[in-house]
């Protein structure tokens, strides 16, 4: 029988590091975490939900700041999520940033009902008092007396096609300072150009970029986001551009931050304008250019 070798001099002992530890914030709800399913009932956190969570976290620094600069003007603070799901983005950032700041609300806006239904009532669950969920389209929710005339932070994660559209005309209404976007699924632009790809050859060489059906799709998803940043830019917002996360982890990967500064982009509308006639999608005018900035 072996026996086993004695310890060397010197030799530092293993220490245990718990997983879990390594990832969760300090005071962060283990609760919250089950409930939207990123720990496993019995407290455990597998591969894929290390990921997820690492991903929600990434986004959660960029909205920090956001945060921050809104209460640093101001002792309350109005956030909604639209197009809010199973409310995720919401309830983190509760979790972290906003249940010991008693001015701060965040309002969940979602069209299904029986996932706002649920939203509440994991809300009263976790005792999060302050966040409330509304059943509206886009057209309800900026006339509803249920929120705010206005709304310091709008933010919209993987709204779909034009949803995202929809968030911007709410936040436009609502005087939104800060805009956070993660836009997903951009087909109308694509399909408008494949409506009339026939018409654009005529008109453009430019047309020969969406000529071929893999092209429309990824040159109409990049031209939706360029389209969007000018309108901001339009109507007095300071927009930046970047990456959610790393491409090997999503697709659907750009981030777009807006700041409302009051000085518009001189000839933004100007250039919006003439590439939606450029490229002969000037039926999407209404949509970019309405309403008439501020």
């Amino acid at each position: 029988m072996k026996r086993a070798a004695p310890a060397v001099a010197g030799t530092p002992k293993a220490v245990y590091t718990d997983p879990l530890a390594e990832v969760l914030r300090p005071g962060q709800s283990t609760e919250l975490l089950k409930e939207l399913h990123i720990l496993t009932r019995d407290g455990k956190l597998n591969q894929d939900s290390r990921r997820k969570l690492k991903q929600v976290y990434h986004l959660c620094n960029f909205i920090a700041p956001l945060l921050d600069d809104v209460l640093a003007r101001q002792d309350t603070l109005t956030l909604a999520d639209h197009g809010a799901g199973k409310s995720y983005l919401g309830f983190i950032l509760y979790d972290l940033y906003l249940k010991e700041r008693p001015g701060s609300h965040i309002f969940g806006i979602e069209t299904r009902a029986e996932l706002v239904k649920k939203s509440r009532e994991l809300a009263a669950r976790l005792d999060f008092p302050r966040m409330s969920f509304l059943g509206a389209t886009v057209a309800e929710s900026i006339a509803t007396d249920a929120l705010p005339p206005r709304i310091d932070i709008v933010t919209a994660l993987h709204a779909c096609n034009t949803a995202t559209d929809d968030a911007i005309r709410f936040a436009l209404a609502k005087q939104a300072r800060h805009i956070v976007l993660v836009p997903c699924c951009q087909a109308e632009v694509a399909a408008v150009l494949r409506k009339r790809k026939n018409e654009s050859f005529g008109k453009t060489p430019l047309s020969e970029i969406w000529r071929h059906p893999i092209h429309t799709r990824e040159f109409g998803s990049q031209l939706t986001n360029v389209l969007r940043c000018l309108q901001l830019e339009s109507h007095g917002y300071q927009v930046t551009v970047t990456e959610l996360v790393g491409w090997e982890h999503s697709l659907k990967n750009e981030l777009i931050i807006a700041t409302r500064t009051g000085a518009a982009r001189k000839n933004a509308r100007e250039r919006l304008q003439r590439i939606l006639q450029e490229l002969n999608l000037q039926e999407l005018e209404a949509r970019f250019l309405d309403p008439q900035p501020a």
